[in-house]
């Protein structure tokens, strides 16, 4: 009841106490104040502002545009000496890419700090993003390393006949991350090119010429002589088989080639190509001095039949012959066919594993 009765008086009072506590504004103090603010000061200070983001917007502008500019041309620039030194498409298109890319975002860093924004956080963001993908990327950035090394150091191309641990066959596709494999039945092995890079690879197809050898058994007692006439004629029976001395060129097309040749007219060649090119008389010395020298050795592909091992049941015969690299495979099996057809008809016999067992007939068992 108490309770009741003081809350009549305690509503009445509250608004005497916010008018109170409330300072009060008349219209003759809110024109007095509009009159003496400093309006000259707010409008000196505002232009300021104005003109100063005018000018970094100009500058920003300006620095962006030349930027872009300057970009291209040095991306023109790199496209064209690659393409003038045969580099492959894969990592040409790679390399452009990354280079453009890097470049674009270092321009638009610089614009944003001429425009007054602070870029630190920007860059700590792009680091922190930078490092949490590669930490979660490592195997796959260890291949795109790989394919890089691969596509620059190239020790091998698209067609060649590769061996990579237990993995042989024809390179289909040499891409940033694997590479492609079609065995001889063709089926598909998709390699990562970061063991490849570090590994052991053996390119059948590297060079121009292989030898071929075959291991032939005869029976002891049989004429090494005849053996030799007949695998000796089978050799030379096939064109396929070389003799003599040949060169040792690599079969490979990655060499360089020259720049340009003597007498070419500068006018047709792009402007960034007769800035940073050679110029007329290095141009005209460049054909009579070559880029890169290849040292290529002779070697004997004479053909030879030599006896390799005395076997416990057989005479081995080691026959040796070159052929040039696309022949391999089929020389080989013709002269297999050859060999077991034409040896047993010269009296030439194919033995196989046997044992003599001599029983003494005076011994009792």
């Amino acid at each position: 009841m108490i309770l009741l009765d003081i809350l009549p008086g305690l509503a009445d009072s509250v608004p005497s106490l916010v008018r109170d506590s409330v300072p009060v504004i008349t219209p003759q103090q809110v024109a007095t104040e509009i009159k003496e603010f400093d309006w000259s000061g707010v409008i000196q200070s505002v232009s300021q502002g104005v003109v100063s983001l005018a000018f970094r917007l100009l500058a920003a502008i300006v620095v962006f545009t030349v930027g872009r500019f300057v970009i291209s041309k040095l991306h023109n620039l790199m496209r064209g000496v690659m393409e003038r030194r045969r580099v492959d498409r894969s990592l040409m298109t790679f390399l452009l890419s990354a280079f453009r890319f890097t470049f674009m975002f270092i321009l638009v860093v610089t614009v944003i700090g001429l425009l007054g924004i602070e870029t630190s956080s920007f860059i700590a963001i792009f680091a922190s993003a930078g490092v949490a993908v590669g930490m979660a990327l490592s195997g796959t950035l260890q291949n795109f390393a790989g394919g890089v090394l691969l596509l620059l150091l190239k020790p091998y191309k698209v067609g060649d006949f590769i061996e990579f641990e237990n993995y042989k066959g024809y390179v289909r596709e040499i891409q940033i991350f694997h590479t492609i494999i079609a065995t001889i039945n063709n089926e598909i092995i998709v390699v990562p090119n970061g063991g490849l890079s570090t590994g052991v690879v053996n390119n059948y197809s590297r060079e121009k010429y292989r030898r071929l050898e075959w291991r032939v058994s005869i029976a002891y007692g049989d004429d090494v002589d005849r053996a030799r006439e007949v695998a000796l004629a089978i050799l030379h029976d096939d064109e396929r088989v070389l003799s003599g001395m040949v060169d040792d060129a690599h079969g490979d097309e990655h060499d360089d080639v020259t720049d340009t040749v003597a007498g070419e007219d500068s006018r047709r060649r792009p402007w960034y190509l007769r800035w940073f090119g050679k110029g007329k008389k290095q141009r005209a010395n460049a054909v009579d001095v070559p880029s890169a020298t290849v040292v290529a050795a002779p070697i004997d592909c004479t053909p030879s039949v030599q006896i390799e091992e005395m076997a416990d049941s057989a005479v081995v015969i080691l026959v040796r012959a070159w052929c040039a690299t696309p022949h391999y495979w089929p020389l080989l099996y013709a002269v297999n066919e050859a060999i077991y057809k034409q040896f047993p008809q010269h009296g030439l016999h194919f033995p196989f594993p046997q044992m003599d067992v001599h029983i003494n007939p005076d011994q009792s068992l």
